[in-house]
């Protein structure tokens, strides 16, 4: 694949008013690919956001490219990633945006692109995209310039959505949940949806103010849900990120599940309801009790590269369905195109209400191996993990492990980390390799 100049792992990512979230460059973004859409579509572009403050300013700059290029856009203000991929395929657009930095603190923020399949773009629109960018603005004549409009209407759509992908058998009735929003997209989706389905719901993390969002709440941070969760004794937690494309869940006795046991959970169920479709996909990060797991059920399993996008490619290559990541990024593909929280909250509440089961029951069908995963900030150009002190630590670590365990360092596609991962069966030894080895990165990078 050709080296990107512009575009990520996810779209383009940062910290807001510095390199490539500024204004000025949202308006290029904004020009250069409603140049491209433009030469194969309806010129028809919706957007959304998530709930940073600094969402305004991006998507005025990016509807003002949009807008020079000939492109009429539609706002759908704060909508969680999943549901832009869904209305842009319900739409007609010719490509959805969602402003949004996931799981990042309120002072990052990101811009990523969907096709009109509600898919994430092609390497080579992306690439088309970038050397628009490069070739300057223009403008349209004036008779030409794209419009912009509201869809008013977009959460509701979206909460029935998700509602249709709930059993109509079914009913959440007599289930206490507590929900957690992270102050983000979704905290006017989520309540809705489960309340709607029959659920007694207790909301946290859904008062955004522009510059809380993920702060202290979230599928990142679980210590409130898991509060609340025993303080009303609830029958689980549920927890979305910022943009809401990633869950996590802590059982009722406040623990948590790993993303790699929620993914476990759901492929159990597809597999008893034939639904399943092959295989699964999982990441370099996945834990090695979940592939013991699904090899037991006789179930395939594959790793990706780590991110949505690389687990989406495995899923077409293999023609699978189902997919995810231990952070929480579930992909069920007869639901949605896109990992989407709100809808793998649902296929876990199915689960539950099918087996007769707590969730705490459901875990038991899979044993994590020890995990430990340390991130390590580094700065400049420079590339640690070709460092020789650093490859030596991780060679010593691999030869004491042998066949008991992994060792996995990778740079984060979306901040400047290193993410050491050392995984084994003994919890001491794992924890002595991973510190080790962070030690070192740390030296390497000052």
């Amino acid at each position: 694949m050709s080296q990107r100049k512009y575009f990520g792992t996810d779209g383009v990512r940062g910290k807001v008013g510095e390199g490539k979230i500024t204004p000025e460059f949202a308006m290029k973004l904004g020009y250069a690919a409603g140049k491209v859409f433009s030469k194969v579509g309806t010129k028809k572009v919706i957007i959304g956001k998530d709930t940073r403050i600094s969402g305004y300013m991006l998507e005025s700059a990016l509807e003002a490219g949009l807008s020079a290029a000939g492109i009429n856009t539609a706002f759908l203000g704060p909508m969680p990633t999943p549901a832009v991929a869904y209305l842009t395929r319900t739409f007609r657009a010719e490509a959805g945006i969602v402003i949004s930095a996931s799981h990042n603190p309120f002072y990052d923020n990101g811009i990523k692109f969907f096709s009109a399949d509600g898919t994430k773009l092609d390497d080579d629109l992306e690439l088309a995209i970038e050397a628009e960018i490069d070739k300057g603005m223009g403008c349209v004549e004036s008779e030409l310039l794209g419009k912009a409009t509201r869809i008013d209407d977009a959460a509701g759509r979206y909460i029935e959505f998700c509602k249709s992908n709930f059993p109509n058998a079914l009913s959440l009735h007599g289930l206490k949940l507590v929900v957690d929003c992270a102050h983000g997209a979704t905290y006017h989706i989520a309540p809705a949806v489960l309340s709607e389905l029959g659920a007694e719901v207790i909301s946290i993390g859904c008062e955004p103010n522009g510059l809380n969002i993920n702060d202290g709440y979230g599928a990142t941070d679980l210590a409130n849900l898991q509060k609340s969760v025993v303080e009303h004794q609830a029958h689980m937690g549920i927890a979305l990120d910022g943009d809401g494309d990633r869950l996590m869940m802590v059982d009722h006795e406040g623990d948590a599940l790993d993303g790699d046991e929620t993914l476990f959970i759901i492929v159990r169920e597809a597999l008893k309801a034939g639904m399943l479709g092959g295989g699964v996909v999982g990441t370099k990060m996945s834990n090695l009790g979940l592939e013991i797991a699904l090899r037991d059920l006789g179930i395939p399993f594959v790793r990706a590269d780590v991110g949505d996008r690389y687990v989406m490619e495995k899923l077409s290559e293999h023609n699978w369905k189902i997919g995810g990541e231990n952070s929480g990024h579930i992909i069920s593909l007869d639901h949605n195109t896109t990992g989407d929280g709100v809808i793998a909250a649902l296929l876990i509440l199915t689960a539950v209400l099918k087996s007769g089961m707590s969730l705490q029951e459901l875990r038991k069908g899979m044993t994590l191996l020890p995990q430990l995963l340390i991130n390590v900030r580094f700065k400049g150009d420079s590339d640690p993990l070709a460092n020789e002190q650093v490859l030596a630590a991780v060679a010593s670590a691999e030869s004491t492990l042998g066949d008991r365990g992994r060792v996995l360092l990778r740079k984060s596609g979306t901040e400047p980390l290193i993410r050491v991962m050392v995984e084994g069966v003994d919890l001491d030894e794992v924890t002595q390799h991973a510190n080790d080895i962070s030690d070192v990165v740390k030296s390497v990078c000052g």
